[in-house]
């Protein structure tokens, strides 16, 4: 099947279906069945994002789409954990020492440096130690910045169940939602 007629069959398919995501892990990966069914499980607030596909791949008839991760909602991430998704807190040991989402696991993207940070250059073969390629992981920081960063280093390298949780650990607390030390 061509790509521009699976696309389009695609395309009609999913219009009748509730708001789905539409993302690189979910395009690349998953396939657009399976797709509807993840969505339908954690509905509330995520919308229909736009599809970009990587015109090279679609000239070659590979529909394999951009590496821009899903971003949700504290609420939206807070639904996600409870329905089995593992977070990856990205901040230094020093801020996740301080206060973090229950049950986290802490792999710093950057270390603080001096007056600045630099990334940690053994991010992914840290990540993978605790997670496998096709977890469903949700990714957060302090203000939402370095955990996007990080979701897509992790897209970039395999990783198929990445979400990036807007507004970081900061939305987390002022929500209310439950943190421990």
């Amino acid at each position: 099947m061509e790509a521009s007629s699976l696309l389009s069959l695609s395309t009609s398919t999913l219009s009748s279906l509730p708001p789905v995501v539409l993302s690189s892990q979910n395009l690349n990966h998953r396939g657009l069945f399976s797709l509807a069914v993840r969505s339908q499980r954690c509905n509330a607030g995520i919308s229909r994002k736009s599809l970009k596909l990587c015109p090279k791949a679609s000239s070659r008839g590979n529909l394999e789409a951009t590496g821009v991760p899903t971003s949700v909602p504290v609420r939206v991430a807070h639904e996600l954990l409870q329905a089995g998704h593992r977070y990856l807190d990205v901040r230094t040991p020093e801020e996740f020492s301080a206060g973090h989402v229950s049950g986290a696991v802490n792999v710093p993207y950057m270390y603080r440096v001096g007056s600045g940070m630099t990334k940690n250059p053994e991010f992914l073969k840290e990540v993978s130690a605790y997670f496998g390629k096709y977890d469903e992981i949700l990714v957060g920081c302090e203000l939402g910045k370095r955990s996007l960063m990080a979701a897509t280093d992790l897209l970039a390298a395999g990783f198929t169940g990445i979400t990036d949780m807007a507004g970081g650990y900061a939305a987390w607390r002022q929500t209310g939602l439950p943190t421990e030390l």
